[in-house]
């Protein structure tokens, strides 16, 4: 087994914008975002929701999930970059900052 690293883990980054305008669009968006989090999805900012994966093949199975959830409008967009590219993001927040949400726990298995 390979040894897990900052070039082979990867990020999965899904950004959307869907419609809300009537109680169905609503409804969709809903299903959307609480089929994001039962899979383990958390987020990042409004819309921009982010996973860990352990390897490309891993990062593609979940892509696939949240290809299975897509509502009927609106477009979603995920993006997959290793967790080196993840840790050089810079965050820049305003005057007013909120405290960051508490990291996922990690399960590791030796």
């Amino acid at each position: 087994m390979r040894a897990l690293n900052k070039y082979r883990t990867m990020w999965l980054m899904v950004m959307f914008d869907l419609p809300t305008e009537d109680a169905r669009a609503r409804r969709a968006y809903g299903l959307f975002r609480k089929g994001l989090l039962k899979n383990g999805f958390n987020m990042m900012q409004f819309s921009v929701y982010t996973r860990h994966c352990a390897s490309r093949e891993n990062a593609d199975v979940h892509a696939k999930r949240v290809q299975s959830l897509l509502p009927g409008e609106g477009m979603v967009s995920v993006l997959t970059i290793t967790d080196k590219q993840f840790g050089a993001i810079k965050n820049f927040w305003g005057r007013k900052r909120r405290k960051p949400q508490p990291a996922p726990n990690q399960l590791e298995l030796f």
